[in-house]
This record gives structure tokens, C-alpha cells and sequence, in this order.
């Protein structure tokens, strides 16, 4: 079952999920980029931007959406 999460919450976020990302180079035009998390790069518990994860594909950006925990 799909459900949509809220990226800024660390938490909601695990290895192999799956997620949509900005990427650095996509915050302006909004570009999503859709792949499973292989690490977690932001500490905190939360961020306003969302949490910063490197996908398997190897690239970096913020969460905007979980698609699948």
C-alpha cells in the first residue's frame, strides 16, 4: 500500500525507502527524481527542507515525498 510522508521528519525515511528527491540543481524548476534511499546524510531529527539522502543511483537531495516506507 502506497502512502505519501512527509520528508522533513527523519523518522519517516529508512534505507531502501522509497522516495522522490530534489536534487541541488533541481530546487528552482522543482524537478522530482524518484529512487530507494541507500544512506541518510541529514543528523538531525527533522530539516524544513527535507532530509538530505543519497539514492542508490548515487544522487543526493532533499526529500520531498516518501512513496513507500
Amino acid at each position: 500500500m502506497e502512502h505519501n510522508t512527509d520528508g522533513t521528519i527523519r523518522k519517516n525515511i529508512r534505507i531502501g525507502s522509497e522516495v522522490e528527491i530534489v536534487q541541488k540543481q533541481h530546487q528552482r524548476s522543482g524537478e522530482l527524481t524518484e529512487g530507494f534511499v541507500e544512506r541518510i546524510l541529514t543528523k538531525s531529527p527533522n530539516h524544513h527542507h527535507g532530509i538530505k539522502v543519497r539514492l542508490e543511483t548515487g544522487e543526493v537531495g532533499r526529500v520531498k515525498l516518501v512513496v513507500e516506507y
